[in-house]
């Protein structure tokens, strides 16, 4: 059998009721000792990394996490992370570019009810993380969860009760998990080396644009972060009113990188498609998005802005396709 590192982080997987709620409480070790029946898949050891809510995970946690597994890579055969469902999507992209190209399988998973209650969706997602991250055909980083295989750069939390909480973007999934059995809908292209960064740029930000907010927001941002990922409305584009075209002008002209994206889950950007997106593009070299997802264009600008402040590079290695994240015809 198998070596397999279960990494703990907290979460609903883990929560037990509390005075005002649900906590994570539960280690790995009692997660495992709740079901016996995962050392029959694999030499499992556990590590209890922190035991915390997901709202309270930072990317600080993300690179906690990528050293650990750096630590332990040559002693196990794959990991296994449990992990609150609300920020996963956010972990699942850190990881991406913190680890990428892993001959092993890392797999991220959790659950909408805790285990310790009754008809929880922990003990099969635990299984099928498990099945999958001892199987020979997989490697890289994936979210299994309620019988789904999906990449770690392309996926998003769509329900807050639903077991199958979670659905890829903009791209399939790789696999789903029926009864035990993995159906392979296609093979994730081949890894090379592993590469491993120890660091990220978090001086990061994400705003949501909602119509008729004031420009000062925006100013303030682009003064505060080094980088900042916009949310626009559907193709993406900036509102014509106020000065939001100023401020984003004035902003990358002092080497501030900008990317715009979309609010809408599915079939990403097109900026230059209507003229309030094709003028700001023209004039201040933003970044798109393209059809990655909000997740990843965050994490992957904080580990860009870590390699280097030089737009040139900036946008050489934004565009260049990690995990998957972005289809390089479109961004070519």
């Amino acid at each position: 059998m198998k070596n397999i590192l279960m990494i703990g982080t907290g979460g609903t997987i883990a929560s037990l009721p509390g005075e005002n709620g649900l906590v994570p409480q539960l280690s790995t070790d009692e997660l495992l000792k709740a079901m016996p029946q995962l050392k029959t898949i694999a030499w499992i050891d556990s590590l209890q990394l922190i035991n915390i809510d997901s709202t309270n995970i930072r990317p600080e946690h993300w690179m906690l996490m990528a050293r650990t597994i750096k630590e332990n890579y040559d002693r196990y055969d794959g990991f296994v992370i449990t992990h609150g469902t609300d920020t996963m999507a956010y972990t699942a992209a850190g990881l991406s570019y913190l680890i990428q190209d892993s001959a092993k399988p890392i797999v991220i998973t959790g659950a909408q009810v805790p285990l310790a209650a009754e008809n929880s969706d922990a003990p099969r997602n635990l299984r099928d993380a498990l099945l999958y991250v001892v199987d020979e055909n997989s490697h890289g980083i994936q979210v299994v969860f309620s019988g789904s295989v999906i990449l770690a750069t392309r996926v998003r939390k769509n329900y807050t009760k639903r077991f199958d909480a979670f659905y890829s973007v903009n791209y399939p999934e790789i696999a789903h998990i029926v009864n035990g059995h993995i159906l392979r809908f296609f093979d994730v292209p081949g890894s090379r080396e592993t590469r491993f960064y120890d660091t990220l740029n978090t001086n990061v930000g994400l705003l949501k644009l909602v119509p008729g907010l004031k420009s000062d927001v925006l100013r303030y941002l682009l003064e505060t972060y080094d980088g900042l990922v916009i949310e626009s409305f559907g193709n993406g584009g900036i509102p014509e009113y106020y000065d939001y075209f100023n401020e984003v002008l004035r902003a990358t002209e002092k080497g501030k990188v900008v990317v715009m994206t979309t609010q809408v889950p599915n079939e990403g950007s097109d900026i230059s498609l209507y003229e309030v997106g094709n003028l700001i593009k023209k004039a201040t070299g933003l970044l798109e998005s393209y059809d990655m997802t909000s997740e990843a264009c965050l994490a992957k600008l904080m580990w860009v802005l870590e390699q280097t402040h030089d737009i040139n590079e900036v946008k050489k290695l934004f565009y260049s396709p990690i995990g998957n994240d972005i289809l390089r015809d479109v961004a070519d």
